[in-house]
């Protein structure tokens, strides 16, 4: 989970640093950075704590527990990754495509071990378990809701960009997290 959840701080740092969003409630967390004075990390376990109940009462107290841990330390890798990797000037399209090709392989890490990244991961898990659709199509729908409210704070051309990596996540995701695979 380590691993997962220090992957995942780097490619939300990339995405912080380029100005684009990712879907989910990581990608509300970068869009009140944009609207805010807050920093990241403390906005992401903010807007995860309603998500912990449905996580309790549909996978768990474990899985719970682990999801804390996991959302705990990413936010502190993305506190860290600020203050040790001085990024310079990184071209918006590869910033956005990179750094949600980093957070689908960390998801994928993070649910392999009975985790998740919190927000949406957990309502995306539950519906792969219990209805069979795939996680990653049912992440995808969700965040385009994260995607169209971005208009709110960035400008067409970020929130195109950022559509683009929240499709690029989520195809990670749906062609490679598939129930049965990568359990512990």
């Amino acid at each position: 989970m380590i691993v997962g959840t220090f992957i995942a701080g780097l490619g939300l740092y990339i995405l912080e640093h380029t100005g684009g969003v990712t879907g989910g409630t990581a990608g509300v967390a970068l869009l009140l950075t944009y609207a805010t004075p807050l920093t990241l990390g403390p906005i992401f376990v903010l807007v995860n704590i309603p998500f912990y109940l449905l996580a309790w009462w549909r996978k768990g107290w474990k899985f719970t527990l682990k999801t804390v841990a996991s959302v705990g330390a990413l936010a502190i890798f993305t506190e860290v990754n600020a203050w040790l990797i001085p990024l310079g000037d990184i071209d918006p399209i590869y910033g956005t495509v990179g750094g949600n090709f980093l957070l689908g392989v960390a998801l994928i890490v993070i649910f392999r071990h009975g985790s998740s990244l919190g927000g949406f991961n957990i309502v995306a898990l539950i519906a792969q378990e219990q209805f069979g659709l795939r996680a990653g199509y049912v992440q995808m729908c969700l965040d385009l809701m994260v995607v169209l409210m971005a208009f709110a704070v960035l400008a067409p051309a970020f929130v195109a960009l950022s559509a683009l990596g929240a499709v690029t996540l989520n195809t990670v995701l749906a062609f490679n997290h598939r129930p049965g695979r990568y359990q512990a």
